[in-house]
């Protein structure tokens, strides 16, 4: 696929309740941002771009290096906030595919970025997302870590089924750790993002539900390990510590 058919977007505002500028905090010299940025960049797999509601942000992008664009600061999530970037970067449509990265992902692997991209050679499916195996039972147990529950296709691919916080699928065999990295054919992404939040969506507050509450299809590349977020000041050390070392 030709690179300027994916346009990979990294969604990223200040106002973070649990560590509150949190796109701009250093991590071993540089904006958490960045090191977002330059792991999408190493992806090699298309443009690059951060989307942000805040001058500061796109300025320590730029000062990077980086391209960025300012979006609305009233958009209730990351898809929206996408959405608008993707029709901002590129209103000609020439992008097929969306990614979006998570702007509080610093370490993630570019690998498993690219990872996201081979379940959408497949034309019935509308977005693809990641998930790594769970091997503990405080991971299995723990309402803060989504669990995705899917049909094997073969190889490392689920078909998703549901998306949740309780503990499942219930019994013996595998289950998942969702990771929110999410590729979108762009007429998904349009659709996703008109339709209202759904009854699942806002009982379990997981915005994936929308789509399959509409029947879109979402399948999942089963990774390796878990990217680590950062929501509090523990993890922000863990992420420091990760990347002074690399």
């Amino acid at each position: 696929m030709p690179e300027n058919r994916i346009l990979v977007v990294i969604p990223a505002r200040m106002a973070s309740t649990r560590l509150p500028g949190k796109p701009l905090l250093d991590i071993a010299g540089l904006p958490m941002i960045v090191h977002v940025l330059r792991r999408a960049e190493a992806a090699g797999i298309g443009r690059v771009a951060v989307a942000t509601d805040t001058a500061e942000i796109a300025q320590a992008v730029k000062a990077h290096g980086g391209e960025a664009v300012l979006t609305r600061a009233d958009h209730a999530s990351g898809s929206d906030r996408v959405f608008e970037a993707l029709g901002r970067l590129d209103p000609r449509g020439e992008a097929e595919i969306v990614v979006n990265v998570q702007g509080d992902f610093p370490t993630i692997a570019p690998a498993n970025i690219r990872d996201v991209l081979p379940p959408l050679s497949d034309p019935a499916v509308d977005l693809a997302t990641l998930a790594a195996e769970i091997h503990t039972e405080e991971e299995s147990t723990n309402p803060n870590v989504v669990k995705a529950v899917g049909s094997p296709l073969g190889g490392r691919r689920l078909r998703a089924l549901y998306f949740t916080r309780a503990t499942a699928p219930h019994g013996e065999g595998p289950r998942y750790h969702h990771i929110g990295l999410y590729a979108y054919r762009r007429a998904a992404l349009e659709r996703f993002v008109s339709l209202p939040p759904s009854v699942l969506e806002q009982q379990e507050k997981l915005e994936q539900l929308r789509a399959l509450e509409a029947g879109m299809r979402i399948d999942i590349t089963i990774v390796d390990t878990v990217p680590r977020g950062v929501d509090t000041p523990a993890d922000l050390e863990t992420a420091r510590r990760i990347l002074a070392k690399s």
